[in-house]
């Protein structure tokens, strides 16, 4: 009987073996029966001690034999029978979905790559400690026959938990995440979890959800999830959001994801203090919008990317219901990324381009105004190299700290304030965005440093939002937005871990309006990868 669980390839040594082959193939048929005459002579000479030793030195040249074979060609071989063992709880059906592959094998090579794919997607369930796929003969009636039996060892603990930091692309902020999990509840894979998340830049959520590995017989998985949202944007925008919603996760394959996501929205602003822009839209809206993502992802790392590219498509439609307050807009996002190495101490090129777009659905689209939260903002505490996915990350720049802003209303007796200017501007984002950067990335010359991963690094980046919404199109123009573009440059000190990405920057301001927020010094930036 072959392991497979982890089944060598047909280079390896045969000793690498579990030597239980009894007979595969016409050739082995034959050596069997040898090997039971050598047997039956051996049964009655020597002692039951013996055996076990005597049929390691019979099965021994039987699976060097079968290497042979291999090596010089497919052996045919076809799957008999498939037998699962250990699963308790867990659905035979959601097992037998993943069988497909070798079920239809018809080589001894086959049934090898299929059994490790298929050892791979059982673990990534999470619902067992333990897989392991071994081969056995198939009946003596069929030659050339093999009978697959599938091992499992259930979890015995389903109850877990983790805390963490994570980027949430919706903030575009980083924030700090403890969740607990409940694996294979209906013994359907189903992971059932609840999250408590809480953002650098005071935005919360609460949720909670369930995936679904295989629903009804669907071949991509589904998800399911309620949340509660607050985000505070007193300090940048004058208003406070929050959420209450549902998102659906239609359609998940390797390069293409469909989400689906409702929404109940308030803006509110306790202060009352935000501009005019901001008080037009406070109040109650609906958000019913279906959003497509193909991301292609090539780079060798996501925290420290030396060599291959990367792309990110997303394309999101508001206004899926007949409701009059709900959102109607289209929105779109383009991110492109290089990482090319120059061959020496690691170090490497990284540079790419994102844009983004939205823009009301109606008539006259041009005259009518965005929402808010779904306009593009630049800055914060991110690092481009993890922002796949949109324009938003801009160093030396502070969260909302550039683009079109406006006056906040005014209080009695702080006309004379010296930073009011600067302070007392609500920043409203803006219907188009273009970022860049450039980042050079090396490792320190202390051998600690490179055994940690910790390495430094140069970078440049540059970006701008422009409005283009009620009427603003007319004021526009590529020079002028080219010519208001802000930039910055730095060195910085990257230490990586399995979960984020931790900058320590001296940032310098190339170009910014009298109204940005942000300034030359000592910038720490945490990131995870999106």
């Amino acid at each position: 009987m072959a392991n497979a669980g982890g089944i060598p390839s047909p280079k390896q040594k045969p000793e690498a073996l579990n030597p239980n082959f009894d007979e595969i193939g016409e050739e082995e048929e034959e050596d069997d029966d040898v090997v039971e005459e050598e047997d039956d002579d051996d049964l009655e000479e020597d002692s039951d001690a013996a055996q076990p030793q005597r049929k390691s030195r019979v099965d021994r040249p039987k699976i060097e034999n079968l290497f042979r074979r291999m090596r010089n060609g497919p052996v045919p071989l076809r799957v008999h029978d498939v037998i699962v063992k250990g699963n308790t709880k867990t659905k035979d059906c959601l097992i037998e979905a993943e069988l497909d592959a070798i079920r239809n094998a018809t080589t001894m090579q086959e049934i090898i790559q299929a059994a490790n794919i298929i050892n791979y997607k059982l673990r990534e369930l999470e619902c067992f400690d333990s897989v392991e796929i071994t081969l056995d003969s198939g009946p003596p009636e069929l030659p050339g026959t093999s009978n697959v039996i599938i091992q499992v060892v259930e979890t015995k603990t389903p109850l877990s938990g983790q805390i963490g930091t994570y980027t949430k692309g919706e903030a575009k902020s980083s924030t700090v995440e403890g969740s607990l999990k409940y694996k294979n509840g209906f013994g359907y894979g189903d992971l059932w979890d609840a999250s408590l998340a809480y953002g650098f830049d005071r935005s919360a959520e609460v949720s909670a959800g369930v995936y679904l590995p295989r629903f009804k017989g669907l071949v991509t998985p589904m998800t399911a999830r309620v949340f509660l949202q607050s985000q505070d944007w007193l300090k940048f925008s004058s208003y406070k959001e929050q959420s209450l919603g549902l998102s659906l996760g239609l359609f998940s394959i390797r390069h293409h994801d469909l989400v689906y996501n409702l929404a109940w929205r308030t803006l509110t602003d306790p202060s009352h203090m935000s501009s005019n822009t901001v008080r037009r839209q406070l109040g109650h809206d609906f958000l019913s919008s279906l959003k497509y993502t193909f991301k292609f992802d090539q780079r060798n790392s996501p925290l420290r990317p030396t060599r291959g590219y990367a792309f990110v498509s997303t394309t999101q439609i508001g206004g899926l219901a007949p409701d009059s307050r709900c959102l109607r807009f289209l929105r779109q996002e383009f991110d492109l990324r290089f990482a090319v190495p120059l061959g020496f101490y690691r170090t490497a090129l990284n540079f790419g381009i994102s844009s983004g777009v939205v823009l009301p659905i109606g008539r006259d689209f041009l005259r009518m105004s965005t929402s808010l939260p779904e306009r593009f903002f630049l800055g914060g505490n991110l690092s481009p190299i993890c922002s796949l996915g949109g324009p938003s990350a801009l160093w030396g720049f502070k969260t909302r700290g550039l683009g079109p802003a406006e006056p906040r209303r005014q209080v009695r007796g702080d006309s004379s304030d010296e930073n009011a200017d600067a302070s007392e501007r609500d920043f409203l984002g803006g219907d188009l965005a273009v970022s860049a950067f450039a980042d050079l990335s090396f490792d320190l010359p202390l051998r600690w440093f490179r055994e940690k991963g910790i390495h430094g690094h140069l970078f440049a980046c540059a970006g701008n939002v422009a409005k283009l919404t009620e009427n603003e199109y007319r004021n526009f123009s590529l020079p002028k937005f080219l010519q208001s573009t802000r930039s910055s440059v730095g060195a910085g000190i990257v230490f990586p871990t399995n979960l984020f990405r931790l900058e320590v920057n001296y940032c310098r301001i190339l170009k910014k309006s009298s109204h940005d927020h942000g300034k030359n010094g000592i910038q720490i930036s945490l990131s995870a990868p999106l």
